[in-house]
């Protein structure tokens, strides 16, 4: 089946990724509106031992405006694997919604839960199909098969696994320096989350656009997925802001 775009009646194939959609206010480029639209976050995924910890700052924005400061950022598609969101809240929800059935879809199809990385290439290949008019959402996935899984995707649909962290939004540069100096092989849960509160702290600390009244987390295991208490990452976070030196 071939598949065409109203733009110049050219086959999908043969447009250029800066193409421009012909309106009656003039033509509008794609690539352009993605950077208008372009929201600030930072969420941070770690594999540990035998789990994943997936951890987001609560700072909702809406251009330069701070629109709400208990925002959640961290979403589950099935008990064993979730993921996080940064870019516009109302592409991220509608891919979540989608993900969310499909994986309903294929336990009752095949019997066998979705794997971490199924959902991550049918989020892929969505979110490829849609490049012409690209979804502003760049998640991280995490989740547990027979190992600890974690993969990063863009708004274009490329999937980068990781073995170690991974990070997104607008205090990327800030957070993945605490994770590139601190992070070790094989961490214990208690290891693995408050190097993430580091890590979102460091990105709060100086990033305007990551914020919040404080840190959202969940570890996945082979048991499933677990919310960590509101109190404990209080506590966390007292211990590493008392550690924090501001330059």
């Amino acid at each position: 089946m071939s598949y065409y775009n109203e733009v110049e009646g050219l086959p999908i194939s043969l447009i250029s990724e800066r193409v421009q959609f012909k309106t009656p206010n003039g033509p509008v480029n794609t690539t352009a509106m993605a950077e208008e639209k372009k929201t600030g976050t930072t969420t941070v995924g770690i594999i540990g031992k035998d789990f994943i910890v997936l951890a987001a700052d609560q700072q909702a924005t809406m251009g330069h405006m701070a629109a709400d400061d208990d925002a959640q950022k961290i979403y589950n598609i099935t008990d064993k694997v979730s993921l996080t969101i940064s870019g516009a809240v109302g592409d991220s929800l509608a891919i979540i919604r989608f993900l969310r059935a499909q994986a309903n879809l294929y336990e009752i199809e095949r019997e066998t839960k979705i794997t971490p990385k199924a959902v991550t290439t049918l989020l892929s290949n969505v979110l490829n199909g849609n490049r012409y008019y690209p979804f502003i959402f760049a998640p991280i996935i995490g989740g547990i098969n027979s190992k600890p899984e974690l993969y990063e995707l863009t708004p274009y649909g490329c999937i980068s696994p990781k073995t170690k962290y991974a990070v997104t939004g607008s205090g990327t540069t800030f957070a993945i320096t605490t994770l590139d100096t601190e992070f070790k092989p094989n961490m214990k849960e208690e290891e693995a989350t408050t190097l993430a509160i580091k890590a979102i702290i460091a990105s709060k600390n100086r990033d305007i656009y990551s914020g919040g009244k404080s840190i959202s987390m969940i570890i996945i295991d082979s048991k499933g997925t677990r919310i960590v208490p509101s109190t404990k990452i209080e506590e966390i976070m007292s211990k590493v802001k008392s550690n924090f030196v501001k330059k």
